[in-house]
This record gives C-alpha cells, sequence and structure tokens, in this order.
C-alpha cells in the first residue's frame, strides 16, 4: 500500500520550488507543466521537470508529471519526454473520453515507459466525470484519479461554499468509480489559503466521502492532508481488536464473532487490515 494523502502541485519551471519539495513532507510531489506554466515557459520547464526528476532525491515521495491536455500543441512532446525519467506517474489534465485514455496506455508502452509508471486522470469536467467508470478501466496504467474540482465547478457554475454541497454527487460518483475500478481517488484542491479552517472541513469531507487523499497547492496544506487522511490512534487500535478477535473466531471455525456487543464479520476484517496495512505504509516511509 502506497500513502497517497498529500499530493502537491508544484511549478515545473520553478526549480527553487522543486529543491524545496525533496524536503516537504507530503506523500506525493506532482510537477506541473500545465496551468502552472505559461506557454511561453512550456518547453523549457518540461526541461527542468526531465533534469529534476533526473538528479533524485525525492524519495519516499511519489513523484509525478502533470502534462498538458491530450490534444493540445505540448502534449506529445510532454509524454515523449518523460519516457526513461525514473517517475511514478503522468497526470493527464482534463480527460474525458475512455478511447483517449486507451490510446495514451498504448502509447505509452509503445515508448517504452516502464510498467510501473501510472496514469492519472483528472476528472475536472462534466464529461470526465460522467465517464469517470470507464476512465478508470481504460488501460492498465490507471493508478488514481483526481478530481480537478476548481474547473469542475466553474464548468457547472457552482458557487463557492464552505461544504461544496454542489460537487457532493461528483464527487461521490469519482469515489465509485475508483473504489469499483481498484483506484485510488483525490480529492481536488482548496484554494483558499487564508482560511485553513475551510481547507479543514474540506479534507475531512473529503475523507468522510472515502478518499484515499487531496490534491494540494501550498506547503502549508500539508500537515492537515496527512493527518486527516491517516488513521487516527483509536482507528489502529480498533483495528487491532478486531484482527485479534476475527482471528481468534477463525482458530475456532467461526465466521463472525462479538466485540464489545457488535458483529464483526470478514468485512470488517478487511477494513481492519487496510487500516493497519495503510498505517504500517506510513510509518516505514517516516523511518
Amino acid at each position: 500500500m502506497t500513502p497517497r494523502r498529500s499530493a502537491l502541485f508544484m511549478p515545473a519551471h520553478n526549480e527553487r520550488a522543486i529543491a524545496k519539495a525533496r524536503m516537504l513532507d507530503c506523500d506525493v510531489v506532482i510537477l506541473d507543466l500545465e496551468d502552472a506554466v505559461a506557454p511561453s515557459t512550456k518547453e523549457s520547464a518540461r526541461n527542468t521537470a526531465k533534469a529534476a526528476i533526473h538528479d533524485g532525491g525525492f524519495n519516499p515521495r511519489e513523484i509525478a508529471v502533470r502534462v498538458n491536455g491530450i490534444g493540445t500543441e505540448w502534449h506529445t512532446n510532454d509524454m515523449s519526454m518523460f519516457t526513461d525519467a525514473p517517475l511514478d506517474a503522468l497526470v493527464v489534465p482534463k480527460a474525458e473520453l475512455p478511447a483517449d485514455i486507451t490510446q495514451l496506455g498504448e502509447f505509452m508502452d509503445g515508448l517504452g515507459f516502464s510498467p510501473d509508471v501510472e496514469l492519472w486522470l483528472m476528472a475536472e469536467t462534466p464529461a470526465g466525470v460522467f465517464n469517470a467508470r470507464e476512465l478508470c478501466r481504460a488501460h492498465p496504467r490507471v493508478g488514481a484519479l483526481v478530481v480537478g474540482t476548481s474547473d469542475l465547478a466553474n464548468c457547472l457554475r457552482i458557487p463557492s461554499s464552505l461544504e461544496r454541497e454542489g460537487l457532493l454527487f461528483a464527487l461521490s460518483h469519482c469515489v465509485l468509480a475508483a473504489r469499483e475500478a481498484n483506484v485510488d481517488v483525490l480529492d481536488g484542491v482548496c484554494l483558499d489559503l487564508a482560511n485553513p479552517e475551510i481547507y479543514q472541513v474540506q479534507c475531512e469531507q473529503g475523507r468522510q466521502l472515502g478518499f484515499d487523499g487531496k490534491t494540494l497547492i501550498h506547503p502549508s496544506q500539508i500537515a492537515t492532508a496527512n493527518k486527516v487522511f491517516a488513521p487516527s490512534y483509536n482507528d489502529i487500535q480498533r483495528a487491532s481488536e478486531i484482527m485479534t478477535a476475527w482471528n481468534e473466531a477463525l482458530t475456532r471455525g467461526d465466521g463472525l464473532c462479538v466485540l464489545d456487543g457488535k458483529v464483526v464479520e470478514n468485512l470488517h476484517a478487511d477494513e481492519a487490515g487496510r487500516i493497519l496495512a495503510l498505517h504500517e505504509a506510513i510509518r516505514e516511509r517516516l523511518l
């Protein structure tokens, strides 16, 4: 299990920011060639990103690159540039058509990308959300679905609000699609840096909806995401108790047991095992 509690976007042309990213406590660094980079800087940003990845120093963080969108003049060169780069994923903005993602995965195969390099797809338009189920299954390289809440809210003409009421259907739909395909799903960014309490609420809401983590735009947001999307002390203790009771039940030949007056079945044991595995993965990351 790979923790993806906090995925920080970094402008790919900003060498100082990239150098700082190597020391930050985020789980993922995403070097951004798209929104954060002006058209006149696209080519130099691409070179800067590739050099930074080859220089290394990002471990234990995952390193990803957000390429420019399918159909843009920069997309093909973005993809080709990172064929031999030791990265974990390419992030595709405004993914909409499953056929495009199938073709993109085959293109990566043909270019010689390592089979371990994933495609992370951004659902940030109505078409992307409606097609999320098919997008998640479009190619074996698809490893995560990322909800682009800013662009999506703009497309849907949804006013900004603390509880993001207008986005709840889309957010839950994307979680369902990702869970069915067994890929990770990351919540969108929070643009309000002046009011961290809003960010706190949206992280907690994202976890309640089932997200694995959140994308970020500033290092000040990392600690909150890491805490909210990690199992709490109580979660870990309860999971340990469930696993102990469950294993004792299996030893007796029972298919369920009762713990503190509550029935424990295999589904509870599976979730407890997932919580403990995530806790262990986070602990190992800190070593």
